[in-house]
């Protein structure tokens, strides 16, 4: 390893951070709008700064474009600006840059960084340093690096950001040691903050979840409340939410869009999508680079499907490549977080690998793309009912992921069967059915006959709150606060 070049690195880093932490967090001159995962990050850099340890490595894995670098650099302003941390104490750097211009590691930098620039060791050190990496996931050993980092020093807060396979590839001695702070794109309620600056009443989401996971007498009357409140606090958008959502579901979910017309939206999320093949799929994984044409491919035709199951050996048989080869870039799409999976229930522990359902990260990845084909249709109620089913998926992954213990999230594979059915214990089922429009129960109440479940619920255009006979209906406008 050359440590000129190594020196000569870090000393550039340190030197550009101010200036490009100051740029990167500004839009139009103004600071943009902060993501839940900087408040969280904040307050783990407040304990560290306090003398507490335990959360001193922390992981941010999510899809591109969700605003991990922009959370990093607010922290980076945070602590200058605001904790008054000298930015010598302060390093900043992608581990792709660290890559492709030095062929180094994680380790190779703080090292350099702790030995050259505050004259000790690790396990000398007696200053707290905070080393902040984007796209960790370019350095292939990434948590063999932290590991040792973590165990030795003390005085080191180590922030990771990269693609959601961080959170997967770990080795087990790292993972008891990391604290994770996995980032969503924006669901609906965020959209509306982040373009409007309107908060929905506090605890809307609780609510929400409660009703849906764990309903109790009166909590349908409760619900409808909150949902009378929110729809008179939201007149302040100045158009319908109805109308505000089906931007959202073509538009929105990530902070970039806030601003933009609907063409350059979908222009920068088609870009994102090459970004994350060429970078994250092809770069950091064992695919060859001649897969290329077939992941794009398979991308292309999921953002075709109707809502159904998409059989490995079918998509392969279309393709033309091996059902093994289908299934390892499946399995890497899903390590980037571009699209996630939900599996067909089989009853009694079973489950079918024929056909699993492929749903994106966000509905408007989904639009962005059948844009590019010309197979997009902003009018079309068919599709927006695809978007909204896409929308709440989403959602529930993300609650499995980092909020609610949900065991599995699966559909009646059946042909008049639910959307949906979620598993939140051993025999607890929840099938749910999801419409732009009028809905009516006779999908939920067939699923629920069939596995059991004590109630259902159906997401639709009505808009009313209620619970009838064990069904209970919520508008797909509220159901986005979730």
């Amino acid at each position: 390893m050359d440590r000129e070049a190594l020196l000569r690195y870090v000393t550039a880093k340190l030197a550009e951070a101010p200036d490009l932490a100051r740029e990167k967090t500004r839009v139009e001159g103004k600071p943009p709008k902060h993501i839940k995962a900087y408040l969280r990050l904040r307050k783990h850099a407040d304990s560290f700064l306090r003398g507490d340890t335990a959360n001193r490595i922390v992981l941010l894995p999510g899809l591109r474009g969700v605003g991990k670098t922009t959370a990093v650099l607010q922290l980076y302003r945070y602590l200058t600006l605001k904790r008054g941390i000298d930015p010598s104490r302060i390093l900043y750097f992608s581990a792709d840059e660290m890559r492709n211009f030095l062929g180094a590691s994680i380790y190779d930098i703080v090292k350099i960084y702790v030995e050259d620039f505050h004259r000790s060791t690790l396990p000398g050190l007696d200053t707290q340093l905070w080393v902040l990496v984007d796209e960790a996931h370019f350095d292939r050993k990434w948590d063999v690096s932290a590991k040792i980092i973590y165990d030795q020093s003390r005085n080191v807060f180590l922030l990771l950001t990269g693609s959601s396979a961080l959170s997967i590839e770990m080795g087990v001695d790292l993972a008891r040691r990391v604290t994770k702070e996995p980032v969503f794109p924006l669901n609906f309620a965020e959209h509306l903050i982040f373009k409007y600056g309107v908060y929905p009443p506090r605890g809307t989401a609780e609510v929400l979840r409660k009703v849906i996971f764990q309903p109790t007498p009166g909590i349908a009357e409760r619900l409808a409340e909150v949902w009378a409140d929110l729809r008179r606090r939201m007149l302040s958008i100045g158009k319908p939410l109805e109308r505000e959502l089906e931007h959202y579901l073509t538009a929105g979910g990530f902070p970039f869009c806030v601003g933009l017309g609907v063409k350059n939206i979908h222009s920068r999320l088609f870009d994102m999508v090459g970004r994350i093949v060429e970078k994250d799929v092809l770069t950091t994984s064992q695919l060859r680079s001649d897969t290329r044409s077939v992941v794009t491919r398979i991308i292309y035709y999921l953002a075709q499907q109707k809502p159904g199951g998409v059989s490995d050996v079918k998509l392969a048989g279309w393709l033309e490549v091996s059902s093994r080869s289908v299934r390892n870039i499946m399995e890497m799409l899903e390590k980037t977080h571009l699209v996630f999976s939900v599996r067909p229930y089989g009853g009694a522990g079973r489950v079918v690998r024929s056909a699993w359902k492929y749903y994106f990260q966000a509905p408007s990845i989904n639009a962005a793309l059948r844009s590019k084909l010309g197979t997009y249709h902003a009018g079309d109620r068919e599709y927006l009912g695809l978007l909204a089913e896409t929308m709440v998926a989403s959602c529930f992954f993300r609650i499995k992921e980092t909020a609610y213990p949900l065991v599995g999230i699966f559909y009646d594979p059946a042909k008049r069967g639910a959307d949906f059915i979620l598993q939140t214990g051993p025999e607890t089922l929840i099938p749910v059915e999801v419409s732009v429009g009028e809905k009516g129960e006779s999908q939920v109440r067939e699923t629920m006959r069939k596995c059991g479940a004590e109630y259902g619920v159906v997401i639709s255009g009505e808009d009313g709150v209620f619970m009838e006979k064990e069904v209970l209906h919520i508008p797909l406008t509220f159901f986005g606060f979730c």
